[in-house]
């Protein structure tokens, strides 16, 4: 049962007088009570912006819509919340009104690489399937401030089914990525329909799906949600933990739900400047990451989204971060250091240099600690040629699954999934004789 701390009673009561701890951990109360405005943030806080500062954060939500869940809200400490990791992700900034000359309004040209409603087909076995524009908060960083939160442009059930005809008609879609808005803001309904469409796909092999529900909302991971998920596997789930911070009682509640119901569990990290943009932070993440059982997946550079540009760092400063966990930590509990190349050029691992140099029979490393040794290539290698010509191949193309039931002797005769009908010993007379004519 989640810890109902004094800051949550406090803020609940202030938002709805007479709260009691079953509305704190009904994820609908939070979804009715969003604070969307800042003079609701203020009183709910008890924090007073100078009259200068609110007029420029007004401005700014005006551009970029302000959301955020009660449950989040109360991890902020208030006492210090200009320096909160909790609030910068949450509340607006007036430097989201900074626009650089290179940032743009879709960097990873999701739009441009769209052939059908609520697709984005970049990858040629993968697809990203944007089920919904609406997130239960609207993080500060996010690369789709385009969209999120235009109440003009929910998908609905003709966009869906297009969308679905989409994939079912490109048989190389091998893997459908559920993104938005987050997925898991839909109805259970309305998500089991969407899943249980694209399992009847015979190509689609495999399902994901990105959210931050755990991270902004726990309350929305129900045993109800879990058992509806847990019907579609092979389903895999990626999170969006930025700060250790972020990992509470009812987070960890969330994610051992999910992980309890046999779903895969990732993490998507932004390195964001003033947030997480610090060597032991990170490792203290990515540890309290993988305690519960959530696989660190990647750590991406801040996109190149209008009104991003304070949270950027340089790329230097990811691969300090990168180097302080190489070698100092699991190798699960070490992300992938992507960026997400603008104009759609998609993820591109970014990683400290590891091969110093080369040359035809060997190769120079240095380890984690600055340790320098080779590597003897072999003298001689020969490839097994191939004429390029999968179909008939008899070297080494062979993909499908290994035969598990290789009766021997009688039992061929007995199986039930041997169609042997007669044994003939080998090396008798009579075959003998036969080999003989």
């Amino acid at each position: 049962m989640p810890i109902y701390s004094t800051t949550q009673q406090e803020i609940a009561e202030k938002i709805e007088h007479g709260s009691e701890i079953s509305h704190w951990e009904d994820w609908r109360w939070h979804i009715r009570h969003t604070i969307q405005d800042i003079g609701t943030v203020e009183r709910l806080l008890g924090i007073e912006f100078p009259e200068k500062k609110r007029k420029q954060l007004e401005e700014t939500v005006e551009r970029f819509p302000l959301r955020i869940t009660p449950y989040y809200l109360s991890l902020i400490q208030a006492d210090d919340y200009e320096n909160d990791p909790v609030f910068m992700q949450a509340f607006p900034s007036e430097k989201e009104l900074i626009v650089e000359s290179y940032d743009m309004a879709d960097p990873l040209a999701e739009d441009t690489d769209s052939p059908a409603a609520c697709i984005t087909h970049r990858y040629p076995d993968r697809v990203l399937f944007l089920v919904s524009n609406v997130c239960a908060m609207y993080c500060r960083h996010c690369t789709r401030k385009r969209k999120v939160g235009d109440v003009d442009s929910i998908p609905d059930d003709r966009e869906i089914r297009e969308a679905i005809a989409y994939i079912a008609d490109h048989p190389r879609i091998r893997d459908v990525l559920l993104s938005g808005g987050d997925p898991l803001m839909l109805p259970d309904d309305r998500l089991d329909w969407i899943l249980t469409e694209l399992q009847a796909i015979p190509h689609v092999e495999v399902i994901r799906i990105g959210t931050r529900a755990p991270v902004v909302l726990p309350y929305r991971i129900t045993e109800e949600l879990a058992a509806i998920l847990a019907r579609h596997h092979p389903l895999w789930i990626n999170t969006h933990f930025n700060h250790p911070r972020e990992i509470t009682t009812s987070s960890k509640q969330a994610l051992a739900r999910l992980a309890d119901a046999g779903i895969p569990l990732g993490n998507q990290t932004v390195l964001l400047a003033g947030v997480n943009d610090c060597p032991r932070i990170m490792r203290s993440l990515m540890h309290k990451l993988v305690q519960n059982r959530v696989r660190p997946y990647y750590m991406y550079q801040c996109d190149l989204s209008e009104g991003l540009a304070h949270f950027r760092t340089p790329v230097g400063k990811g691969i300090e971060i990168i180097e302080s966990l190489i070698g100092h930590t699991s190798g699960f509990a070490v992300p992938t250091y992507v960026i997400d190349a603008p104009g759609g050029a998609g993820k591109i691992p970014i990683m400290p240099n590891y091969l110093i140099s080369w040359s035809t029979n060997k190769v120079v490393l240095r380890n984690y600690e600055g340790v320098i040794s080779t590597y003897r290539e072999p003298d001689c290698y020969l490839p097994v040629y191939c004429d390029r010509n999968c179909e008939e191949c008899s070297l080494q193309l062979k993909l499908e699954d290994a035969d598990e039931s290789k009766a021997v002797g009688i039992e061929k005769l007995l199986s039930d999934y041997d169609e042997t009908i007669t044994l003939v010993p080998q090396d008798t007379d009579r075959i003998d004789r036969r080999n003989d004519d």
